[in-house]
């Protein structure tokens, strides 16, 4: 037995069997937190309650069974719900006489995006998603609370959801003018709740779960509890009283979406599940570092990609949202005792037993409840910390914080991220272009600051100012390359140019071109050119584009002071002359 559970451990990372008591209550402490949370996420999502659901089921469950943080709960997040939304949108308006169509390719596309995040772990791309700046992951998660918020109000005030952020905003001054009052009674309510709900009792019963008890409950007890159906927009909606409700979920265990590409449609679906693939990552792994601070651990970032790529396909494959890591459940699972994947499989397990037993009772929820719960949930992803430092931030970090932003809400995240991560380029290349231009001196004469030996020094004085010595340091890239030649350019009152190069570890191709040009325009006025270092790449680097070729015999030395005593001793014929 003990060997089996040795054997279990290495294969399940973090698993271990000393803490069952707290990982067992920390997984239903998590599900209780997760359940109004999953059906919010999947009326939100279009595809439906039980697909938020089955999604907090099967990525809960696969993400911590085969991922890298042990104490992670995954589901359906608010980002990944926004993202979700648009594409079963996407899909279902292209088949209006067959929406099934339409939400099986979409199912296709979270699980392609599963398949994504699998190749990513495999590939070990782990770390490099984590060098997305803060600004453009700021941007983007303000802009998907910003898209929660707008996407909620109509339902919040008992009017049908919008098609999108910009939609919403244009319906705002009709959704004000025809508010429901029982349903804008309900939403208020739940907004009460959710924001005032105290701390300590938070923690023994959930401000979203008692809003979803109490608000149902409600609801039931005033209406009745008779349920009318009405046609609007074409779509069958119920309603108790004046507000409208979840109606019919389908019990039992769901039946299996087999995967469907339209090759007419296959770009657009590769592009979606990128799109899922790596905001699902980035979402993961930033609760993966939250875990890791509350429970003084260490995550594996490419083992949790493929746990949350194995959660995502297995979760599209039974009609379920995509999802990662959560980081409000993940919290409430650790301060309730959950360290290992047991808490997140407990979590999920719970939920399919809710899942098999209370649709009957979930078909009473109001959608007015679930938006509410949802706006607490856009308030909570809005980097408000972000926001309240921006005037102590540079101007280059808010612009980009506030472009992505605003491409989030009105264009689309993929197009956001990668404009964010452009910017984030040029200002990193900008930064280090300038430390490169901070280290290049230009010494005519000895002078207390320059960086020489006392030989160097006697050395460079007994030139009389003809010597000039070019000095670069650290490794010279594409983005110095035309600056170097240009500064090298404002000195022509020298005889001889000794071109230091032996503080310089590595160079690119750019840059090689770029000292050629030095060489070709000294020795093209007359001036001996004498190069020094002998660092191996950058050597390679010279030999193998025959710059190295293009000096003079003897005019390359591996250290600065043979360099200067030989540009000393070419101008001795010189000063004979005068």
């Amino acid at each position: 037995m003990r060997l089996t559970a040795l054997k279990l451990s290495g294969l399940i990372h973090g698993l271990r069997f000393d803490n069952l008591r707290g990982d067992l209550f920390g997984g239903i402490t998590a599900a209780v937190v997760a359940l109004p949370l999953s059906l919010a996420f999947g009326v939100a999502s279009g595809a439906g309650p039980v697909a938020g659901l089955y999604g907090a089921i099967c990525v809960g469950f696969f993400a911590a069974l085969f991922g890298g943080t042990p104490a992670q709960v995954s589901g359906p997040t608010g980002p990944m719900t926004v993202v979700m939304a648009a594409i079963f949108m996407q899909y279902t308006s292209l088949f209006p006489d067959d929406p099934g169509k339409g939400a099986v390719l979409a199912f296709t596309v979270v699980m392609l995006g599963g398949g994504f995040q699998i190749l990513f772990g495999l590939l070990r791309l782990g770390k490099y998603i984590n060098l997305v700046p803060a600004p453009v992951i700021s941007g983007f998660m303000t802009g998907i609370g910003v898209i929660i918020i707008l996407l909620q109000l109509a339902p919040l005030l008992g009017q049908p959801v919008a098609a999108g952020p910009l939609e919403a905003s244009r319906a705002l001054p009709q959704v004000f003018a025809n508010v429901v009052p029982g349903a804008a009674l309900l939403g208020g309510f739940t907004l009460l709740l959710v924001y005032l709900w105290p701390k300590r009792l938070n923690r023994i019963l959930p401000a979203p779960l008692l809003a979803l008890l109490a608000g149902s409950l409600g609801l039931y007890v005033v209406s009745g509890g008779v349920i009318v159906s009405r046609e609007v927009d074409g779509r069958t909606l119920h309603f108790l009283g004046q507000a409208s409700i979840l109606g019919d979920i389908p019990g039992g265990l769901p039946s299996v979406v087999f995967p469907d590409i339209d090759l007419a449609l296959a770009a657009d679906m590769i592009k979606s599940a990128l799109m899922l693939a790596v905001l699902g990552s980035i979402d993961s792994l930033l609760t993966s570092l939250v875990a890791d601070n509350i429970t003084r651990t260490y995550h594996e970032s490419d083992r949790e990609l493929v746990g949350q790529g194995i959660g995502n396909a297995v979760s599209g494959l039974f009609g379920g949202l995509p999802g990662a890591g959560a980081t409000m459940r993940t919290v409430v699972n650790v301060r309730a005792g959950g360290l290992t994947p047991i808490s997140g499989m407990t979590h999920a397990v719970g939920l399919l037993a809710v899942a098999l037993g209370a649709g009957a009772l979930a078909r009473y929820v109001p959608h007015a409840v679930l938006a509410g719960i949802l706006v607490k949930v856009g308030t909570d992803i809005i980097d408000w910390d972000y926001l309240k430092r921006m005037r102590l931030i540079s101007i280059a970090g808010s612009a980009m914080m506030l472009t992505v932003f605003f491409l989030t809400v009105f264009v689309d995240l993929i197009t956001a991220v990668a404009v964010g991560m452009i910017m984030a380029s040029l200002v990193l290349m900008k930064r280090i272009t300038d430390m490169q231009l901070a280290s290049i001196t230009a010494i005519t004469e000895p002078h207390e600051e320059a960086p020489l030996s006392p030989e160097e020094r006697e050395l460079l004085a007994a030139a009389g100012g003809r010597v000039l010595l070019y000095h670069m340091g650290g490794p010279m890239s594409f983005g110095a390359a035309k600056d170097m030649v240009r500064r090298l350019a404002a000195f022509d009152q020298y005889d001889a140019l000794v071109l230091d190069l032996s503080d310089v570890p590595s160079i690119d191709y750019t840059t090689t071109r770029s000292i050629e040009d030095m060489i070709q325009r000294a020795q093209g006025s007359g001036r001996a050119v004498f190069l020094t270092g002998e660092p191996p790449q950058v050597m390679d680097m010279l030999e193998k584009h025959g710059v190295l070729a293009q000096l003079a015999e003897g005019g390359h030395l591996p250290t600065r002071r043979e360099g200067l005593a030989a540009a000393v001793r070419g101008l001795a014929p010189v000063r004979q002359q005068t």
